[in-house]
């Protein structure tokens, strides 16, 4: 059987993990969404979808399940957004998702849908890791040592510095617009 799980993954953490470890158990691959593929270099989604596939798959080598690691581009349109992720991903049985709008849109669709328990959900969530990062707090012990590596390599904690500062008249910098469809799970 084969899983799925989306999530915009800025930045893949340690309850994402988690979640994908407790899938494992119940699936013999595993699809893994990166949601918003086409928003980066923003406040709320700092990394790229080639970034966050190369968090993704460093993370998940030493699992004991196939993965497959696909971008799935925001679709404004939540009536067709189930079919348009089956159309950027390999076949799948199930998906799995905590996110009520997800959740309803699969069932609507005829996806049986599982979920699982939040882990940590209090620290584990990409605002408040991104926020770790602007202030300079620990962030690194909330994700897999493969991410940290990864945000370092592309000097990911500047980038978030940057676009989340203000311009002198403290306007925002990001000129993002909150459109993601909230397809996505939060995180």
């Amino acid at each position: 059987m084969r899983g799925f799980y989306i999530g915009r993954f800025q930045p893949y953490h340690n309850g994402h993990h988690h979640m994908v470890e407790e899938i494992a158990d119940d699936v013999d691959e595993l699809v893994l969404g990166i949601g918003s593929a086409g928003d980066s270099h923003t406040h709320r989604n700092p990394f790229t979808a080639g970034e966050r596939v190369m968090m993704v798959t460093k993370s998940l080598a030493d699992l004991d399940v196939t993965t497959y690691v696909v971008p799935i581009e925001d679709l404004e349109r939540n009536s067709v957004w189930v079919s348009h992720v089956q159309s950027m991903s390999p076949k799948f049985d199930v998906a799995y998702s905590n996110n009520p709008l997800v959740v309803r849109l699969f069932e609507e669709a005829g996806v049986e849908v599982r979920s699982s328990p939040m882990f940590r959900r209090e620290v584990l969530e990409g605002s408040e890791l991104r926020q770790r990062m602007i202030r300079g707090d620990g962030w690194r012990p909330l994700v897999p040592d493969e991410v940290v590596a990864t945000i370092e390599e592309i000097d990911g904690v500047d980038r978030i510095r940057q676009v989340s500062s203000s311009d002198a008249n403290g306007a925002d910098a990001s000129i993002e617009t909150d459109r993601d469809g909230s397809t996505a799970d939060p995180a």
